[in-house]
């Protein structure tokens, strides 16, 4: 019997890697005999260098950067071959992320993308064709600014001077100058890899959706909010795109929005690239069920995360997928119509979220044993 198991990362406890490993020791307590194999997978966020890795030869590549205060610290992207053309995998969250960030000092008014945007020169200076940037988990809310002022960029305050670092002094923007934009940037194929659709603005744009999770108080989201439409607005006039209402704009805090800005960026989905890279059809050909699993399966999942894109993939090929989640919410019951065989959450007791998060890699491989014990049972009802 052939097992696969492939889930993203539970973000903030365990990695992609860890997760499936996790499972698989409570998968071979139940069915000792299986061939299992492990697929790490992502959807543009933290572990998205670690799924393609599995598949492309490739290196791993560290830099130099500014964290998102402006703090020096070190982070690793990837290059790989693909039909003759040299390709980047840039993660966000490894120069501008919110987990790289102690949680005593997140500062979303002042954090800033310019360390992605130091890795995205790097990318260039090595001579790649094609950038592929994962951008989730950010801890960011500026609208990719800081990202395109490590490119060349400049922002300007009505004083001619150039504005601070993060999201809440976009309001100070006056006027923006591309001149000494690298102009390298417009030779090179930029994915964006996201399974965000969010906008810019708004109510569901990413200063209220996304900043209270990076400590945003409601006053704050106002600002940041208010921020981003004044700088779309200043874009609009100086660039000539209108980014407020773009689908996947506002994600990274609006780091979608400064790529489709000052690069040609274009989003793609990332749990959908991801799986295609791998050749994940091949992968699972053949295998009797697919474990997946994540850390909160809610209605974004519905919209195409990683559990979503596994099962479209899996129905072609009538192998059932069982989706093991940190938590569910009410819409987690209605993956049920997109080819998700089965969801459970993984706790089997209350208990506090850090304590969950604590033994994460316990309660998984129970989770794991438990529903390869109804799988078992179910086995046998049908002889």
């Amino acid at each position: 019997m052939h097992i696969v198991i492939a889930p993203d990362s539970f973000k903030g406890s365990l990695t992609a890697g860890e997760a499936a490993s996790a499972i698989a020791m409570g998968v071979k307590q139940v069915f000792p005999k299986a061939s299992i194999s492990k697929v790490p997978v992502a959807d543009g966020g933290e572990g998205t260098i670690d799924a393609l890795t599995q598949t492309t030869h490739g290196k791993i590549m560290t830099n130099a950067v500014m964290g998102p205060l402006n703090e020096p610290i070190n982070a690793d992207w990837y290059i790989f071959s693909e039909n003759t053309v040299s390709v980047a995998v840039i993660e966000m969250a490894k120069a501008s992320g919110l987990l790289i960030t102690p949680e005593n000092k997140r500062d979303i008014r002042h954090a800033s993308t310019y360390g992605t945007g130091q890795l995205i020169k790097a990318a260039l200076d090595a001579g790649v064709g094609r950038i592929i940037i994962g951008i989730g988990g950010s801890a960011t809310n500026d609208g990719g600014a800081g990202m395109a002022a490590a490119l060349g960029v400049k922002f300007f305050d009505k004083n001619h001077q150039i504005i601070p670092a993060g999201g809440a002094a976009l309001s100070q923007l006056a006027y923006i100058d591309t001149t000494n934009i690298d102009k390298r940037i417009c030779h090179t194929d930029i994915c964006i890899a996201s399974d965000v659709d969010n906008p810019l603005c708004g109510p569901a744009g990413a200063s209220a959706v996304y900043g209270p999770q990076k400590g945003a108080r409601p006053e704050t989201v106002t600002e940041l909010d208010a921020a981003l439409l004044h700088y779309s607005n200043i874009a609009k006039h100086d660039i000539g795109i209108d980014v407020s209402n773009i689908p996947g704009s506002g994600a990274a805090g609006g780091l979608g929005a400064g790529l489709m800005l000052f690069t040609n960026g274009r989003i793609i989905s990332g749990s959908k690239l991801i799986l295609d890279t791998i050749n994940f059809p091949k992968i699972i050909a053949g295998a009797a069920f697919i474990i997946t699993g994540e850390g909160y399966t809610d209605e974004q999942t519905i919209q195409g995360k990683v559990p979503i894109r596994i099962a479209e993939i899996a129905k072609r090929q009538d192998i059932p997928v069982i989706c093991l989640s940190g938590a569910l919410s009410e819409a987690a019951h209605n993956l049920a119509n997109y080819g998700v065989s089965a969801v459970a959450a993984i706790p089997y007791a209350p208990c506090s979220l850090d304590y969950c998060m604590e033994i994460a890699a316990l309660l998984l491989q129970l989770a794991a044993v438990r529903t390869c014990q109804l799988i078992k049972i179910g086995s046998l009802m049908e002889k």
